[in-house]
């Protein structure tokens, strides 16, 4: 079985494959200050609440964009699972290329996505990652990561406007009936989610005009589908994209495994 582990600024998702298949995942609060033996600890206990253990796991794929932890992991990896883990690091241990005028500064969360999208999906095609920051992922009809843009998430939009507006207070994100708030809580959901649904749109619009107007839109991370269901431009969501792609890249880098 295969152990992968998509790790963020907001959320870790960690999920076990049973060669292409997804047995589980879960969504974890990332935090910078773990220690190996926790991460370990408390990986374990899921992986036995679905009756795997340790020694079922056979390789250990990372993609993460929170620097700190990069060695906790790798400890972690080893002392609990025995694996050195494949980590992803675009332009160098992937073979989808980066034309933009600075490669080293893709992140590993982008590159899994917009990776794992042209494998399934095919391009050229647009990921859009509602998460931390809701990014946008582009890849021509050549099949090359020809960059994006990043704005902020929805989450964290919302958190600022309520931190520095006295008066306003957290609220849930759901879609309110009505683009007009008739009260403060659905004038700030209304606010949130279809002005998001603008911005997606808009900037869909501009990144397929400049691909030539054909681009499929693929909707990913936490809120996916909630945004999906108001912006025209999303055409699929994939909860799973980043999952399935550290899969597929993990069995590129180690063909014999993949053929056992």
């Amino acid at each position: 079985m295969l152990l992968v582990a998509d790790v963020g600024n907001t959320n870790t998702k960690i999920g076990v494959f049973d060669r292409d298949r997804l047995l589980v995942s879960w969504v974890l609060t990332s935090r910078r200050e773990q220690s190996a033996d926790e991460y370990g600890v408390f990986i374990e206990t899921l992986l036995r609440a679905r009756a795997i253990s340790a020694a079922d796991i056979h390789g250990v794929a990372i993609s993460n964009v929170v620097p700190p932890v990069q060695q906790t992991l790798e400890w972690m990896c080893e002392k609990y699972f025995g694996q050195v883990p494949f980590v992803v690091e675009p332009g160098v241990n992937t073979r989808m290329p980066l034309s933009v005028d600075a490669p080293r500064e893709v992140g590993a969360d982008r590159y899994v996505d917009a990776f794992a999208a042209t494998v399934l999906y095919g391009p050229p095609l647009i990921v859009v990652n509602f998460g931390t920051a809701t990014t946008f992922n582009c890849v021509n009809a050549r099949g090359e990561f020809i960059g994006g843009a990043i704005a902020p998430g929805l989450g964290t939009a919302v958190d600022a406007l309520v931190n520095r507006a006295a008066r306003l207070s957290r609220v849930e994100l759901v879609r309110p009936k009505e683009a007009i708030g008739r009260d403060t809580t659905t004038n700030i959901q209304s606010g949130a989610i279809y002005g998001f649904a603008g911005l997606v749109d808009g900037l869909v619009d501009r990144m397929r005009a400049e691909m030539g107007g054909s681009a499929q839109v693929i909707g990913t991370g936490g809120l996916a589908s909630l945004i999906a269901g108001v912006a025209r431009s999303v055409e699929r969501v994939d909860d799973d994209l980043r999952l399935v792609g550290l899969r597929i890249l993990y069995e590129e880098a180690h063909p014999a495994e993949s053929e056992r």
